[in-house]
């Protein structure tokens, strides 16, 4: 039993006396200033902002096909870069630039609707982009006219 404690013992001195290294004098100055660099860049975005967000066809007949471009800027202070622009129907198409834009810049968001549905007719486009939110939408208003029948002569 003396000699359990006794090894017990010469290990738990070896194991507290065995790092004598300071952890901090082998951080390598370059790191850490990579590191700095790194994270302040990690708070830098790209801002998306649209000279408008929504627009107004006013009445088109039905079938119509109508485009409208939205101009945006990027007032951040990072290239802007748009992954994607999607519609919440086939009838709207949306298209954007796929270079980057860069800070100070401005760009165009097509966005062609193909005239279907009836009546009041709201259709939104989200555009997914590096920006710190993520997403912005614009938005595209019509009414939808019929072109024949009964409704179309009133």
């Amino acid at each position: 039993m003396k000699k359990v404690f006794f090894i017990a013992g010469i290990v738990a001195a070896m194991a507290f006396t065995g790092c004598k290294d300071n952890a901090s004098d082998k951080v390598k100055g370059e790191n850490v200033e990579m590191a700095a660099t790194r994270d302040e860049n990690a708070t830098v975005f790209p801002v998306l902002e649209f000279e408008e967000t929504a627009y107004d066809f006013g009445n088109i007949a039905r079938g119509t096909e109508v485009e409208h471009v939205f101009k945006f800027k990027n007032t951040g202070k990072a290239p802007l870069v748009i992954v994607d622009a999607t519609s919440t129907c086939g009838c709207t198409v949306p298209s954007f630039p796929e270079e980057p834009v860069q800070p100070g810049e401005t760009g165009e968001l097509l966005v062609k609707y193909n005239g279907s549905g009836l009546n009041a007719v709201t259709k939104v486009v989200t555009v997914k982009s590096n920006t710190e939110k993520g997403t912005e939408t614009v938005k595209i208003t019509a009414f939808v006219q019929p072109t024949e029948g009964p409704a179309a002569q009133g």
